[in-house]
């Protein structure tokens, strides 16, 4: 991986070991030439794993003999940039605490500087154009360095030998400060003035390293109300960056591994419990118990909570539309929301949004996974040369395959508009060009309306179609090199089925190439279709139809009657009433029921409300009925949710009703792993789908499934929401293609 110091560790290291001889970038990695004493040149071989860089990755390394030459030093060569590159992009990487110390010593040449990096730190994926990753093939071409900078460059005992974002106030990028009209505004310091603008209760968007965020003071009231409403977000939660863990610590609980990763090169956004009211404004996340609380990662992002502690920082778009990545878009985009602009001349060249992460059940899970860890390939253990996986409709992310590495790229989005579907083209033509691979197939979600679908198909490459569920299973097993036969549960909101319906509670006999339907939910009718997902007492009455009628009209008393008599009509004439077997869909029913949440203003908002309105600690299931039906088990959900109106008609709180659901969901899912255990003898268990983002979930599930004696694998390097599902299409499209690939 280039970007990370690699080459002037090597040379420390040869200068250490009395070597003479070169090291140099080439095509497909890093060559050595290295000749002295036989034991110093056996030791450099064994320390270049042992001491490398903390954020270098060394894929291969190879070792042959070569007859000596006239070398009687060492030194980074030149760059052979002949042939097709074979080398990774390093992601962005938070600054680093020795240039952190810089920046805030007066003494210093870098004091206050909002560019400051080194090869530990700094921008990289987003301001590369193509590799090999050499400063004249990124977005820091434009600024020529000074003097000074360039001798610390070619100075090897210094912290920035070879790092090609170096730079200083001299000749780095340079910051300014826009009105909303778009006109340079303030006193000359762009970050003090914005800061100022800031504690006053301003809206700012501040361009970092992957995009825009829109930034105001996280505990000012009046400005998260002004922010939620301009930038139409109604109830989800905003991200907060806090100036320090000391300072998240007073608003969250942290433990160790949580700790680790808010402190981590990568600084996602990580999910941590909230303590209490008092110094957030409750706008920020009125309904959540969590807080998604990240740490100053850029230089820009350190110096602005200097002066204002707790920021909102989210991304800087409108509705479902791309972040903003140039100043131009942001100025755009963002006007009538920011009230001014704090920008910077070094161009993005890739957006990408925050990573998304958290602690569940002794793991990290990443629920969207971008800067910071994007792209880091994904090792599959098969041959996925040349496919291109165009991903799914939500949460969309692509992939791309070079020899046995799957790319999968940052978080793109749903591709519900114009832009998104630009930015999903823009990303897999940068992905390849940087790559160096001409695709040669494109897989696809099976779904013919799906906007990723009509991007494969619009390739002109041969397009294998991937049933979505078994993307998902195939997924988990790449990323845990899993081969041959597994259970594969996929729960998920929703996914386009064999059947024409919409799937989404999985249970499968799967290995890579395919897979059998062993279990799933009994299907329930949706009322209104995508209306019963903004609405999910429209699920509740749909699910609980089959046992109760026309009586089931009065089940969610809350609903409007109007619209529930309307919505019972539907039902009786068969009309716009689609037939889905998604878990999300029994979590949305039981959300409404409970009258947790009873409109969804995004995506599985009732499922996690219904997470947070849960007692974790509360004993007990409802009852589990499974039958067999045409060969495949299937479970009531609408008895399930008939326990729970029980129980909520007789008082039992909703925290403790709510607890029970999630226990029954997950002794549902083990009765039937347990029962494909019988059927076939297997015992590896994969879990993947949206609903496996519930950490009371996948905790329960985890657990309840290692009791009976399953071996369980989970989802660590992608999301197990749809963020997954190009990883899945593109390792099933390798197996189909495999003459030696198994066959369930």
């Amino acid at each position: 991986m280039q970007g990370v110091g690699f080459r002037p560790f090597v040379y420390r290291l040869a200068l250490e070991l009395g070597l003479a001889g070169s090291v140099r970038n080439f095509n497909r990695g890093v060559r050595i030439f290295a000749q002295g004493q036989a034991g110093n040149v056996e030791q450099l071989i064994r320390r270049l794993r042992q001491d490398a860089p903390p954020l270098a990755r060394i894929r291969e390394l190879t070792a042959a003999d070569a007859p000596p030459n006239e070398e009687q030093g060492f030194r980074i060569a030149i760059t052979d940039a002949a042939g097709a590159p074979d080398v990774d992009a390093a992601p962005d990487i938070a600054t680093c605490e020795a240039c952190l110390a810089e920046m805030r010593d007066p003494a210093n040449r870098r004091y206050r500087h909002p560019f400051i990096n080194c090869t530990d730190c700094g921008p990289r994926y987003t301001i590369i154009r193509s590799l090999p990753y050499d400063r004249p093939n990124t977005s820091m071409r434009p600024f020529q360095v000074c003097p000074d900078c360039e001798r610390e460059y070619n100075t090897p005992t210094d912290r920035r030998f070879h790092a090609q974002p170096v730079c200083c106030p001299e000749c780095g990028p340079q910051l300014e400060l826009l009105d909303a009209n778009g006109v340079p505004t303030g006193t000359g310091d762009p970050i003090s003035d914005a800061a100022e603008h800031l504690a006053g209760g301003k809206i700012v968007a501040v361009k970092g390293v992957g995009g825009f965020h829109l930034a105001c003071d996280a505990t000012s009231p009046g400005a998260v109300r002004r922010l939620r409403r301009s930038k139409y977000r109604e109830e989800k939660a905003l991200a907060v960056m806090a100036r320090s863990v000391e300072a998240a610590s007073r608003i969250a609980h942290i433990n160790r591994a949580e700790r680790a990763l808010l402190e981590s090169p990568e600084r996602p956004i990580v999910l941590l419990r909230k303590k209490g009211k008092g110094i957030l404004a409750d706008e920020v996340d009125p309904r959540s118990k969590f807080h998604g609380l990240m740490l100053p990662y850029t230089p820009i992002h350190h110096l602005l909570v200097e002066r204002v502690p707790y920021l909102v920082m989210t991304s800087g778009n409108k509705a479902e539309e791309p972040i903003a990545r140039t100043n131009a878009e942001a100025l755009d985009k963002l006007s009538g929301v920011a009230d001014l602009f704090l920008m910077h001349n070094r161009e993005i060249l890739t957006r990408s949004d925050d990573s998304v992460v958290r602690h569940v059940a002794g793991d990290a899970v990443i629920m969207r996974r971008s800067r910071g860890y994007a792209p880091q390939p994904i090792s599959v253990g098969e041959n996925v040369d040349g496919i291109l996986a165009c991903g799914p409709m939500l949460k969309n992310c692509i992939a791309v395959g070079r020899g046995e590495l799957a790319y999968v790229s940052q978080h793109i989005g749903d591709l519900t508009n114009l832009e998104a579907y630009r930015s999903l083209e823009q990303t897999a033509e940068k992905l390849c060009s940087m790559l160096a691979v001409e695709p040669s197939l494109a897989a696809c979600d099976m779904h013919p309306s799906y906007a990723s679908t009509r991007f494969a198909e619009s390739l002109g490459l041969p397009v294998a179609r991937v049933q979505h569920h078994h993307a998902h299973v195939a997924s988990c097993m790449a990323e845990n090199g899993l081969e041959g036969r597994v259970i594969g549960v996929a729960f998920d909101g929703t996914g386009y089925g064999e059947d024409g319906n919409t799937w989404g509670s999985e249970i499968f006999v799967a290995d890579r190439a395919g897979y059998e339907r062993l279990g799933h939910l009994s299907y329930m009718k949706m009322p209104g279709g995508d209306a019963a997902v903004k609405y999910p007492g429209r699920m509740a009455l749909g699910a609980l139809f089959p046992l109760m009628g026309s009586d089931v009209a009065v089940i969610v008393p809350w609903l409007d009657k109007t619209e529930a008599k309307a919505v019972v009509e539907m039902l009786e004439r068969g009309v716009n009433v689609p037939l889905t077997a998604g878990m999300g869909r029994l979590f949305d029913a039981a959300s409404a029921l409970l009258n947790v949440c009873s409109r969804a203003t995004y995506q599985g908002q009732p499922a996690i409300e219904l997470e947070g309105a849960a007692d974790p600690d509360a004993s007990g299931t409802y009852p589990i009925s499974l039958i067999e039906k045409h060969g495949q088990i299937e479970a009531d959900g609408a008895a399930v949710l008939a326990a729970v109106c029980e129980q909520r008609d007789a008082g039992v709180p909703v925290a403790t009703i709510a607890g029970r659901f999630h226990n029954t969901v997950a002794e549902l899912l083990v009765k039937c792993a347990v029962e494909a255990r019988e059927r076939t003898g297997l015992r590896d268990v994969c879990l993947s789908g949206g609903c496996f983002q519930n950490a009371l979930l996948l905790a329960k599930s985890v657990a309840r499934l290692t009791e009976v004696d399953f071996v369980v694998h989970r989802h660590r390097l992608v999301p197990p929401n749809d963020g997954c599902i190009a990883l899945g299409q593109m390792v099933v499209a390798a197996s189909r293609n495999s003459d030696s690939g198994p066959q369930v």
